[in-house]
């Protein structure tokens, strides 16, 4: 089984190392996900995304903002044997800019301070502009509504201290599923893919084998 990893807004292959370093797995960049790029509607990444999926059977992994595309793109392709969302967005009461500002201070405070210097550096690359227009494009998507289009493995994964991704969405989501189910990392915030890569690598493993007992 192989894993097809992501990135969240703005961030790139660096987001996901000590997870990739403890599993065998790839990334596939899209436009305001690791690419300075002009961002196209969501469809169109969803399309980006599964041409890149290569062979199948593959667990899908989305982070963030990106959870938003790859669910677009398992509702449709095949090959997708599970998916597991890493803090899922877009949470709807965050679509207000002041709100979702209010929550991203709450979060980033929880987050470990040593990571800050890799996010800005990733952001930095991607840059503002493909950065903001990811938001616009992928913000007003109902994940939920997707998500009932998904037969495969769904998990949705969770930190305790994550203030994007609030416990109730989070068990919203992994209820909408057909086959969804909430895992929460105590202690943790947003960027749990950085920060527990061995809780995430567990999580995807789990994945993997629950799409084998499946197929």
């Amino acid at each position: 089984m192989r894993f097809v990893l992501v990135p969240g807004l703005g961030l790139d292959e660096r987001s996901s190392a000590r997870v990739r370093d403890r599993l065998s797995g790839v990334v596939v960049h899209l436009p305001g996900m690791g690419l300075a790029a002009a961002v196209p509607v969501l469809e169109e990444l969803a399309d980006r995304l599964i041409a890149g999926l290569g062979e199948g059977p593959v667990v899908l992994v989305g982070h963030s903002q990106s959870c938003q595309v790859v669910v677009a793109a398992a509702a449709r392709d095949p090959r997708v044997a599970a998916v597991v969302l890493l803090g899922p967005t877009t949470d709807p009461r965050l679509r207000s800019a002041r709100v979702l500002v209010w929550r991203w201070l709450g979060t980033a405070l929880a987050e470990p301070w040593w990571q800050l210097p890799l996010v800005v550096a990733q952001w930095w690359s991607t840059g503002p502009p493909a950065m903001r227009a990811l938001w616009r494009r992928a913000a007003p998507d109902r994940i939920d509504r997707r998500l009932r289009e998904v037969g495969v493995p769904v998990t949705v994964v969770r930190g305790t201290r994550d203030r994007l991704c609030p416990r109730d969405w989070a068990a919203a989501l992994a209820a909408a599923a057909p086959r969804g189910r909430l895992v929460e990392l105590p202690g943790a915030a947003h960027m749990t893919v950085q920060t527990h890569p061995d809780d995430v690598a567990a999580i995807l493993r789990e994945a993997a084998g629950s799409a084998r007992v499946v197929g």
